[in-house]
């Protein structure tokens, strides 16, 4: 081997490894761009039953259709908004946010009162704890800047919103676009069975995406119910939040549990701990709990066995594993990218073993 065989081949690696860190960095930097296409090809499946039920059943055009599809998720989208706005102005008011010196007092009057109970009941909380004025030391105005930017970001969340609507009527009028600009990337020997494989993931990834809407209404009717029981102010937009957070695996009820609890806590933070805070607070949570009973033994194997055609414990562990590995977002993301890859893994490993116990009832 010559001088020159190396040194070519030393200046062939390194190009290799110039070239991979620019399309890395360049994919870092047009993070928010990604985000956006794959929350619009989330938006595309899920807006693809209706576009096809429209040009069926009632003879739309294509374009017609799509807007009609586009119209409905726009309004569905100002629906839920402004459902979240009175939330927003109501716990504003009730927590005092522009007086942090009575927010501070509300909160120190409900411990006090949680106090008082439990050392009726035989609870003795910890006097260093009462001692340490733990409360006095918190900073309060976090809570109004929280609020100061969750208003401010609905800047940018229409910004995106906007972004993912346009790209969304692209890729619902031309259902090809995607696909047609991953083919670009692909040798043409391989087109054919990618083709078959995209149509298979549109299909599984459809019922997976309308399944979990569907678990997510079960779980947003159950809150709504047992919040307007138990006469929670902005019981819908609570049930909604709640229901929401739950897209996320395993993380997302307990989440869900506590936003629970803190809001139906300070809906009613003037009023008295032992007779109606804390019985309005644990009925609501004792429906949770049962929601969550239903959610997990009855909704979410319907979900998975019958959408992505994968075994609950197949489930449990590529979530798990896509949490370690990419955070709640791999969480979120775990199902459908795990469901495509065996789709794909199934058309071109066909006679590998393990594809073949994995993929078999696919």
């Amino acid at each position: 081997m010559t001088s020159n065989t190396i040194a070519n081949g030393i200046l062939k690696a390194l190009a290799i490894v110039v070239g991979v860190f620019l399309v890395l960095y360049f994919l870092y930097k047009i993070q928010v761009v990604l985000v956006y296409i794959a929350i619009a090809a989330v938006v595309t499946l899920l807006g693809r039953p209706i576009v096809r039920f429209l040009k069926r059943r009632l003879k739309f055009k294509n374009s017609f259709a799509v807007i009609v599809t586009i119209s409905i998720m726009i309004g569905l989208v100002i629906g839920l908004i402004s459902i979240f706005i009175p939330l927003i102005e109501e716990q504003a008011t009730k927590l005092s946010l522009l007086n942090i010196e009575e927010l501070q007092g509300k909160i120190e009057s409900l411990y006090a009162q949680i106090r008082e109970y439990l050392s009726h009941k035989g609870v003795h909380i910890n006097e260093s704890i009462t001692n340490s004025k733990l409360f006095s030391q918190i900073d309060y105005s976090i809570i109004p800047n929280f609020f100061n930017s969750l208003i401010s970001g609905f800047g940018n969340f229409s910004m995106g919103l906007l972004s993912v609507l346009f790209i969304s009527f692209f890729l619902l009028k031309d259902s090809q676009l995607l696909q047609d600009s991953i083919m670009a990337f692909v040798p043409d020997s391989k087109e054919s069975r990618l083709a078959k494989s995209f149509e298979k993931i549109k299909d599984l990834l459809s019922r997976y995406f309308a399944g979990l809407l569907l678990q997510l209404f079960i779980l947003f009717v159950i809150y709504t119910v047992a919040l307007l029981i138990f006469g929670i102010d902005n019981a819908i937009a609570i049930a909604f939040l709640c229901a929401l957070i739950n897209i996320i695996p395993y993380v997302g009820p307990l989440l869900g549990a506590a936003l629970m609890i803190v809001l139906c806590m300070t809906s009613n933070i003037t009023a008295d701990f032992s007779s109606v805070i804390l019985p309005k607070t644990l009925g609501v949570m004792a429906v949770f709990l049962v929601a969550q009973l239903i959610d997990n033994f009855l909704s979410q194997p319907l979900i998975f066995s019958n959408s992505v055609k994968s075994h609950p414990l197949e489930i449990f562990l590529v979530i798990i594993i896509w949490g370690i590995l990419f955070g709640i977002v791999g969480m979120i993301v775990a199902v459908p990218s795990y469901t495509a890859l065996k789709v794909i893994a199934k058309e071109f490993l066909s006679e590998n073993k393990i594809v073949k116990s994995i993929t078999k009832d696919m």
